[in-house]
């Protein structure tokens, strides 16, 4: 089979998965529903307790988690490509530490008694600044500028995170704090899937739009400018690689906190599947990206562990044994 054939085989694969985990996202959960009078009641406009459950509670949820596993996934296969970097992950842009930063304010002001979008819109005004001071700093220089402006813009964000969880006053905004920066997409509701949805959905198709520029640069930058591909300036693959990034997984922390590992894990599971080829993992880390992040949001939903497993929690659990595996591979595969 060629290697095309294998990707569309495996997104569909995906796409089938998929599918599976969101119609069970939303027919599964703590509170038992029986599913053929929700189906009826919900095909007949009736607003019984099932259909309610179902559509202010799990389907916000279900959709987040379609869209901010896509987009951590595709984010990690994009920046992998770009930076010949297997480990590259959407957190070295330092934008996720933005949404934190914006998100942890909220609570320190108390803005969050004011309307339950405030603390979304927070985090994503948090995530914006980022994104404006990344590009500043970044400007026209190349990959190594952008991986040591990002670190830095990193540890500045997390460093004023510190700042303000020493500065809180009470202790149960504190907790509050670390709920949130530990990640989640309990109590989601369709207000946070507007705030999330235009940056995620204009940040992927920017990201989509440097797949082939990514192949060209496997051959080196030289190669690549010598195809026809500008690098840098306001137009170039860089820039909008880092801005799409920046503003699709910003958009996507600033409603779900941070979660680590999938754009990290999920690019390495696929890549000997799609081959070595950056363009074709693109769509396949997007769809992988949800999978998992749908599956786990499951699991912490149902797994009986009193006070419910924060999301970003899980994801860490199952991402450090897959490198702990893939070490093993490697030590394995040496002479």
């Amino acid at each position: 089979m060629t290697p095309a054939g294998k990707v569309f085989w495996l997104n569909t694969v995906l796409l089938v998965a998929i599918v599976m985990l969101f119609v069970a996202s939303l027919l599964w959960g703590e509170s038992h529903l029986m599913v053929a009078e929700t189906i009826q009641d919900m095909l007949a406009g009736h607003r019984s307790a099932g259909v309610i459950i179902v559509e202010q509670l799990r389907l916000p949820r279900a959709v987040l988690a379609l869209v901010v596993g896509g987009v951590l996934g595709l984010a990690g296969a994009t920046l992998q490509g770009y930076l010949r970097n297997p480990l590259a992950d959407p957190g070295i842009l330092g934008v996720s530490g933005g949404a934190a930063l914006g998100a942890v304010c909220v609570f320190y002001t108390g803005l969050m008694q004011v309307s339950v979008a405030v603390l979304p819109l927070g985090g994503l005004v948090g995530a914006l600044c980022a994104v404006v001071l990344l590009m500043g700093l970044v400007g026209r220089g190349g990959t190594v500028v952008l991986l040591l402006a990002g670190a830095a813009l990193s540890s500045f964000a997390a460093a004023l995170t510190a700042l303000v969880l020493n500065l809180v006053p009470s202790p149960y905004a504190s907790y509050e704090i670390m709920h949130w920066l530990m990640g989640s997409l309990t109590d989601r509701t369709f207000t946070h899937v507007l705030v999330c949805l235009p940056g995620a959905v204009c940040g992927a198709l920017l990201m989509f739009s440097v797949a082939r520029a990514l192949d060209a640069l496997t051959l080196g930058e030289d190669v690549a400018t010598s195809l026809g591909f500008s690098l840098w300036g306001a137009r170039g693959v860089q820039t909008r690689l880092v801005l799409g990034a920046a503003l699709a997984v910003g958009s996507c922390v600033a409603v779900s906190g941070a979660i680590g590992f999938v754009g990290l894990v999920v690019p390495h599971v696929l890549r000997p599947l799609t081959g070595y080829q950056p363009s074709r993992l693109l769509l396949p880390s997007f769809l992988g990206g949800s999978v998992l992040l749908l599956a786990a949001d499951m699991v912490v939903r149902l797994v009986p562990t009193g006070p419910e497993l924060h999301l970003g929690v899980l994801t860490a659990l199952i991402g450090a044994p897959v490198f702990f595996a893939r070490v093993v591979m490697l030590k394995r595969s040496e002479p």
